[in-house]
């Protein structure tokens, strides 16, 4: 039960599965053949699919390269909304609030990369803003930063995973759900 109103929809909103994002990422082909697969069956129970880009200035991943491209084993749809954004909050400077409420939704299923940058930003800033959110926990991924000090990518899903499984506030729904649990009849 979303805090917005007159948002009955669902969404689905695949984050950031761009070549220069995942191709080092952890159990990247395995977690792309589960976003494909929502994104399937999310199209199939008329749920819309949102598309999320991250962009950088500069030669990392500028708007057009091949780095910047969706991974081609995902068929974004002409369509279906694209959402360019800088920051790891998918809703900071960008349109993706106006596109939701064009589409009548008040809650996001969450999938896409980096779990421990844009899809924990973009959740938190999901909720904030009133949505219910349910992290798809089987359908994001990150790369291997534990040279850095991080824990290892397959603890940072879990644990991801486990604090979105708990979180709450007044009027407002998060849930992790596996991808293949996902009841789109109910979305």
């Amino acid at each position: 039960m979303t805090t917005i109103q007159n948002r009955p929809n669902t969404a689905l909103l695949v984050i950031d599965v761009q070549n220069g994002v995942v191709s080092e990422a952890w159990q990247r082909d395995q977690v792309v053949a589960r976003i494909a697969d929502v994104v399937r069956r999310a199209r199939e129970a008329d749920v819309p699919v949102v598309w999320v880009q991250d962009h950088t200035e500069g030669d990392e991943r500028p708007i057009g390269s091949d780095a910047w491209q969706i991974v081609p084993e995902l068929d974004p749809r002409d369509v279906e909304p694209r959402i360019a954004k800088t920051y790891g909050d998918s809703f900071e400077q960008t349109d993706l609030g106006e596109v939701l409420e064009r589409l009548g939704v008040g809650h996001l299923l969450v999938a896409g990369a980096q779990t421990d940058a844009c899809i924990r930003s973009t959740l938190h800033g999901a909720f904030v803003r009133g949505y219910d959110t349910t992290l798809v926990a089987d359908a994001h991924t990150t790369e291997d930063l534990s040279a850095w000090g991080a824990p290892s990518p397959d603890l940072v899903v879990a644990h991801t995973n486990l604090y979105w499984s708990f979180q709450t506030a007044p009027g407002r729904t998060a849930a992790v759900v596996e991808s293949g649990k996902l009841d789109f009849g109910a979305a």
